[in-house]
């Protein structure tokens, strides 16, 4: 009978080691394989990283930019395009253009210029839109345009209706931005303006590829 208990116990502990064994078997391979997944996540979010660098404009370029084409107005211009930063970080694209706008209690805006990617690639791009709200005055304008989210190859993307919504006061050699967009693009025009122009505007921005 003694001997059927020891046998039974020694069985036992052999099965528990086993089990032990297969567990700690199995708690390596898991180990393993969640070491190897974070790894290539890591390295993924990484490359990422550094290609979507690649692809956008940092904050000293668009600046330097900003400066040049707004010549006088360089302090402020520096602020206004780090707002856009902070909120939104590195663009995909700028433009570099003049519109014209006026409102009172409702009104236009149309303008043109060209877009810029960081790749070297260079297009024409018109836009225009209603402005309806309390405006008064009119508007001569420079505008330097962030645009994110947007590449070179899928620049269609952009000819299509942007709602904006702006409360501003542009006063002589004054700066102005507002933010808008469409589904995952955003766009942050920056405008230089001559004249009076005090209130809110709501309309939308409609971007096109030829002149309309």
């Amino acid at each position: 009978f003694k001997n059927k208990i020891w046998k039974k116990l020694y069985w036992n502990n052999i099965n528990t080691c086993k089990l032990d064994n297969n567990m700690k078997k199995n708690n390596l391979i898991f180990s393993l394989f969640l070491s190897i997944f974070l790894f290539f996540s890591l390295f993924d979010y990484a490359l990422s990283d550094v290609n979507k660098k690649k692809n956008t404009f940092d904050k000293s370029d668009m600046v330097d930019k900003a400066k040049i084409y707004f010549a006088d107005l360089s302090e402020g211009v520096g602020i206004i395009i780090e707002r856009s930063f902070n909120d939104f970080g590195q663009p995909s694209a700028y433009i570099e253009g003049e519109e014209f706008s006026g409102a009172f209690f409702g009104g236009f805006r149309y303008g043109g210029g060209k877009i810029y990617f960081k790749d070297g690639t260079k297009k024409d791009v018109y836009w225009n839109g209603p402005s309806v709200g309390f405006d008064l005055g009119a508007n001569a304008s420079k505008v330097f345009t962030l645009i994110y989210n947007l590449e070179s190859e899928n620049i269609k993307k952009i000819y299509d209706r942007y709602p904006d919504a702006e409360g501003t006061l542009f006063l002589v050699a004054g700066l102005a931005i507002n933010y808008q967009q469409k589904d995952d693009i955003i766009i942050t025009p920056v405008r230089s303006g001559i004249g009076l122009r005090i209130g809110v505007n709501l309309g939308y921005t409609k971007y096109t590829k030829k002149k309309s």
